[in-house]
């Protein structure tokens, strides 16, 4: 396979898209990437360059270079250019790559390709951001994005600390944590918003936590409540105040 097919094919997996993705990327049919990948045709220049502007490449490099050798080391020289720059960088893990993340969450080349930002007021430290969906943490709107830093220990985290837990059966997920003494193998994740009901995950099945520390929302995305909505959490909570009283009685 000619180097620039082979390393057209290398960046699309190294980005984890699929090859509709990258031909739209790349503003191509799916089946003129696929004849590129299958080396049924060569690259075009122009294509080349695009490539190159979402890779920080130059053409040299993608047509002469086969950047899935460990000699030429691509992700190494991707750190050393976000290094260079004098800043932490935070990976970003979109809804859509939150089931890719499950898997490569552990691997250095997944987050190494993941986008990244920075924030002014974080300094030092290891943060990740996450997109998340759904009205559970409200007054948290669906869409925000929650810069956690990483918690390397569960104990040291306090009960209602809003973190980012991501779990093997529940997927990443954004609740305050509660902790029981009595059992240490448990935690209780509950959401802001009282609808939703606590629920418990094994501390065994906890692959990774962020501590909350920003949470990036659009201006136009705060929630409003209804009184509609107000109504039918009220009543949630006389029912679940009725139903604790009858278990103490």
């Amino acid at each position: 396979m000619a180097i620039s097919n082979q390393n057209l094919k290398y960046l699309r997996k190294l980005r984890g898209w699929t090859q509709e993705e990258f031909a739209q990327k790349l503003r191509i049919k799916r089946s003129l990437l696929g004849a590129y990948e299958e080396e049924r045709a060569e690259p075009r220049i122009d294509v080349l360059e695009v490539v190159c502007d979402i890779f920080k490449l130059t053409l040299d490099e993608i047509l002469r270079k086969d950047l899935s050798d460990n000699k030429t080391n691509y992700l190494a020289k991707r750190r050393a250019m976000k290094l260079a720059a004098g800043r932490p960088d935070i990976p970003f893990v979109p809804i859509k790559a939150a089931a890719g993340y499950l898997a490569g969450y552990g691997d250095p080349e997944f987050i190494d390709e993941l986008n990244t930002f920075t924030l002014p007021m974080l300094s030092g430290g290891n943060y990740r951001a996450f997109e998340i969906i759904g009205d559970s943490m409200l007054p948290t709107p669906s869409g925000s994005v929650i810069v956690g830093e990483k918690v390397d220990k569960i104990d040291d985290i306090k009960n209602d600390t809003a973190c980012v837990v991501v779990s093997r059966h529940e997927g990443i997920v954004y609740k305050r944590i509660q902790k029981d003494g009595r059992a240490r193998n448990k935690l209780t994740l509950v959401s802001d918003n009282p609808v939703y009901h606590p629920y418990t995950v094994n501390t065994e099945d906890v692959l990774e936590m962020w501590q909350a520390q920003v949470v990036i929302a659009k201006a136009n995305a705060q929630h409003r409540w209804d009184m509609g909505q107000l109504a039918n959490v009220v009543s949630d909570l006389q029912q679940q105040v009725s139903s604790l009283k009858k278990r103490m009685n």
